[in-house]
């Protein structure tokens, strides 16, 4: 099993990866075959399914839809070039994608929210429809987006093509306990084993490039989620509030009146600033998804800005060690929040940021381990249970939270020698046990949970 760094951590927008990239992406694959196909086509439909359906309209899962059989890509996508786009598709009801005919879309009418038909692959599923001059239906693609802006077909789903893809590389593992083997055997560090795999299987230049791109497009997110204010999209009216939080810490610095324990507050809003954005549609990283995107870039900000020693030049083995874990849980259990719950997605961020946090603190492959292990066992049983579907209440604070819990999980696991009872890899099983159990009102639909208990008109 080999997933790269460079699918892990994408490049997207926000405020969902698996209800707006996710979409977005099967969009411009099914663009794709049509313009691979012998038809003439004439007009295009889709229809959302499950968690797409049930929180779609809060995730803007039909603008991405629409958006990307336009053409956008999560990748290049540009705010003000959509909304003119998007503009102009309501008011010609048509799409005109490249190298493909003009096409009739209504907004309105050709995106169906289907509540009721929960297609078998996936939570999150979708169907995508190309249809001729008569509006008989002569393309159909079913595709499912699995998480973290993954996008398979239901074939590539049914044949595990995505899911189980097996490369050559140097290092390759599928598990914790063969990742610790290798480690011993090789006496590499999780890390150097994870370089290793990942310039093999893409080359050095390319793979040192992305990397660097990584922590920038992060860095900027914090950077910009701490400078503005005023109130997040949505009929939920949340106010923005990690520039107040961080206008008043930095007043606070030299402070000697302050308590230890505002520590937790720098780290937190850190992950809030980041998530504002995110909820604002701006451009994030997927860490591993976008609902959890500020853990692990609030951890290595901290790290970076407040642990003494802290060097630039460790945040490459960071994001490694913390992507190898992330493949871990990815190829075991699930990072799909629509499929486990948030366990599956701040839970498996956290045990991303405490292994990376660990491991530039200097710690063992079983240190590492360990750090992942507490963090992703703490996180047990959480549910995903957006109000309004809008990636907002509970998901900021969480992403805080999540964050602070990877600082812990590492710093005990550095008190001790790496042995525990419970290994990684049984918690990962765990989580995606729990997962399967879990009642699907509690798996991003919005029919449980915060999402009905508290009041949102």
């Amino acid at each position: 099993m080999f997933l790269s760094i460079l699918e892990m951590f994408k490049i997207g927008i926000g405020p969902s990866s698996s209800h707006t990239m996710g979409p977005m992406v099967a969009a411009g694959r099914f663009l794709d075959m049509m313009r691979q196909s012998k038809f003439r086509f004439a007009g295009v439909k889709a229809s959302l399914h499950g968690s797409l359906a049930f929180t779609g309209l809060g995730h803007a899962t039909d603008r991405a839809t629409i958006v990307g059989l336009a053409g956008f890509t999560p990748e290049t996508y540009d705010a003000k070039d959509a909304e003119l786009c998007l503009a102009h598709i309501r008011e010609t009801n048509s799409l005109s994608p490249a190298n493909l005919p003009k096409l009739r879309f209504n907004p309105t009418k050709d995106i169906i929210f289907d509540y009721e038909t929960k297609l078998p692959g996936h939570a999150n599923g979708m169907i995508l429809m190309a249809v001729d001059t008569q509006g008989d239906v002569i393309l159909r693609q079913v595709f499912y987006s699995i998480g973290g802006g993954f996008v398979v077909t239901e074939e590539e789903l049914a044949d595990n093509r995505v899911t189980e893809r097996e490369i050559a590389v140097p290092y390759p593992f599928k598990s914790a306990a063969e990742m610790l083997t290798m480690a011993q055997t090789s006496g590499k560090s999780i890390a150097e084993m994870k370089h290793a795999n990942e310039v093999s299987f893409c080359g050095s230049s390319a793979f040192e490039s992305h990397l660097s791109r990584i922590w920038e497009v992060m860095h900027d997110c914090i950077e910009r989620g701490l400078g503005r204010d005023g109130f997040l999209p949505g009929n939920l009216r949340v106010k923005r509030r990690a520039k107040k939080i961080h206008d008043t810490l930095l007043a606070e610095r030299g402070n000697n009146l302050a308590a230890p324990h505002i520590i937790n507050d720098w780290i937190s809003v850190y992950a809030m600033a980041v998530n504002e954005e995110n909820a604002s549609g701006g451009q994030v990283v997927t860490a591993p998804t976008n609902g959890a995107a500020g853990v692990i870039p609030a951890v290595l900000n901290y790290y970076l800005k407040h642990v003494p020693e802290a060097s630039q030049e460790r945040v490459g083995e960071f994001l490694l060690t913390a992507a190898a874990i992330g493949g871990l849980i990815k190829f075991n259990a699930s990072i799909s929040g629509a499929e486990a719950g948030c366990q599956a997605e701040v839970g498996s961020a956290s045990a991303m940021a405490a292994a990376g946090l660990c491991a530039v603190l200097s710690g063992t492959p079983q240190q590492v381990e360990n750090a992942a292990e507490i963090a992703l066992e703490h996180h047990m049983g959480m549910t995903c249970d957006p109000v309004q579907g809008l990636v907002q209440i509970p998901c900021i604070e969480r992403n805080g939270l999540g964050a602070i819990k990877a600082v812990s999980a590492a710093s005990i696991s550095l008190r001790g020698d790496g042995t525990h009872v419970v290994p990684l890899d049984s918690c990962i099983e765990t989580m995606r046990q729990t997962g399967h159990d879990m009642s699907h009102k509690y798996k991003e639909t919005s029919l449980g949970g915060l999402a009905v208990n508290v009041p949102n008109c």
